[in-house]
């Protein structure tokens, strides 16, 4: 039986959106958080057919525990990670119930910690944050193959 939005003997018009979506409420879950990025990855990868070189998979373990980190540590309550692709890049969204955005801070090597947000900022396509009724939402994107030429150039801050 062909899908709505496929014609007979043809592939479909929209490329299906792959999304996987968990709750968090422990510190402990980060781990758990890590090992669902990397889970979500591989079946987008084998069971999908989609391409996700070593440096988009390590990137978005790194991302999805640096923003879970966060939310769990300065947020009461618990966080939502959602996992979706699209057009060739993962989103990684993190929702936590605090309305303080948080402050991204220019590099400084000589700092101590809190380097988290602009390790997210270097490593991803696109960074946003946004108030959310109640709560926020960060939410970056990173291409799912490696650019042959290297160039993050298109990096978007939003």
């Amino acid at each position: 039986m062909d899908m709505p939005w496929q014609d007979e003997g043809h592939e479909p018009l929209v490329d299906p959106v792959i999304t996987v979506s968990a709750t968090f409420e422990d510190g402990e879950e980060i781990a758990q958080a890590r090992d669902l990025a990397r889970d979500f990855l591989t079946s987008v990868q084998g069971d999908h057919g989609l391409p996700v070189s070593k440096r988009a998979m390590g990137m978005v373990q790194l991302v999805v525990s640096e923003l879970v980190t966060n939310a769990r540590k300065y947020a009461p309550g618990p966080c939502l990670l959602t996992l979706r692709v699209e057009d060739g890049a993962v989103q990684v969204s993190v929702w936590d119930s605090s309305t303080r955005l948080p402050l991204v801070l220019p590099a400084d090597p000589t700092r101590v910690g809190q380097h988290g947000l602009e390790i997210v900022m270097a490593v991803c396509h696109t960074f946003a944050i946004e108030r959310e009724p109640v709560g926020k939402r960060i939410t970056v994107s990173i291409m799912l193959a490696d650019d042959p030429g290297g160039d993050l150039a298109g990096r978007q801050v939003m």
